[in-house]
């Protein structure tokens, strides 16, 4: 995925009923509501999560509902776009 003149690795991850989505960046990830900010403070990890979402395109005009401390240090915020908080995070 390439927007912006930066590169981004999408990855959509069936399960039985839904699917995993995250697309990561230099310096983090954006994911969907199935991940657990709890967990990416705990390992200091930069992520943000967007919910609502069925696929990675979708993601980019979704917005981020969730930051861990160290995505909020880049910058990231809730009420922003997915889109917004990748490149913040490249």
């Amino acid at each position: 995925m390439n927007f912006e003149g930066k590169e981004f690795t999408a990855y959509s991850i069936p399960t039985s009923n839904t699917f995993v989505l995250i697309i990561g960046a230099e310096k983090g990830i954006l994911g969907c509501g199935y991940l657990n900010i709890d967990v990416a403070n705990r390992v200091n990890d930069v992520c943000a999560l967007v919910t609502g979402v069925k696929t990675p395109d979708d993601m980019l005009s979704a917005k981020v509902v969730a930051v861990s401390e160290a995505a909020s240090k880049l910058g990231i915020k809730e009420g922003i776009t997915g889109k917004e908080a990748l490149l913040l995070m490249s």
